[in-house]
């Protein structure tokens, strides 16, 4: 359903890292507002299912690549049209005490996390400086701000994708830019992770969060947010 909501400037959403869950909820927000999405994952299977519910366009991408990504953009542009807002969702992950993280595996899990997040918004700013507007949101998590134990990797990439997303807001901002950061402070519900029900609210909402990206992208740009935390009610600060 098309409403009058749609931020003026803003027609066309890339979410890069998408999914069953946060992603789910925001294509289906950004397309009940009547803006077009594109979905890019590693692999599109997982997506198939929103893509076909909301009409979203699906796309392979490896965002730790940096000619994967330039190629994303380059299809994404020619299929709907220059995104003039991009999320970054994709991350990686890997436990185990420090004394025994294979490097190697430890260089993946930056490489997604941190360095793709770099690659998506180098490509994405590229072409909203032009027109000196669009918006760029990373997706945090409890990680960007804590480092847990036997979760280096994790939290390596996610401080360093904050500190990408602090960056670019001060750099992008004079110049028509939106860049905002979301700590994403708990678990998300979902189908495979249901909400217990001795402990109502412990978990947050895909469908909430994806109603605050959609406020801060309605910021008016003389009070725009860089960074903004979510977490449920019921958690101890």
């Amino acid at each position: 359903m098309m409403t009058s909501e749609t931020p003026t400037g803003f027609h066309r959403v890339l979410i890069v890292g998408a999914g069953s869950g946060l992603s789910a909820s925001l294509a289906r927000l950004f397309v009940n507002r009547g803006l077009t999405v594109a979905l890019a994952a590693r692999t599109t299977e997982k997506i198939a299912p929103i893509c076909a519910e909301t009409g979203a366009r699906a796309f392979t991408c490896d965002a730790g690549d940096a000619e994967s990504v330039v190629n994303l953009f380059t299809a994404v542009d020619a299929s709907i049209g220059e995104p003039d807002v991009v999320i970054y969702n994709a991350s990686g992950r890997l436990r185990g005490p420090i004394e025994t993280l294979p490097p190697a595996d430890v260089a993946k899990v930056l490489e997604v996390t941190a360095f793709g997040g770099f690659l998506v918004a180098q490509q994405a700013a590229q072409r909203m400086i032009q027109h000196r507007c669009g918006a760029i949101l990373f997706t945090g998590a409890s990680a960007s701000i804590k480092g847990y134990p036997q979760s280096a990797p994790f939290a390596m990439g996610k401080f360093a994708l904050r500190g990408l997303a602090q960056s670019m807001a001060r750099e992008l901002a004079p110049k028509g830019v939106h860049v905002a950061h979301f700590v994403i402070d708990g678990a998300i519900a979902s189908a495979s992770r249901p909400v217990p029900a001795d402990a109502p609210d412990s978990l947050l909402d895909p469908d909430a969060i994806a109603a605050t990206y959609w406020q801060i992208l309605n910021q008016h740009r003389s009070a725009w947010t860089w960074e903004i935390e979510l977490r449920p009610w019921v958690e101890r600060f």
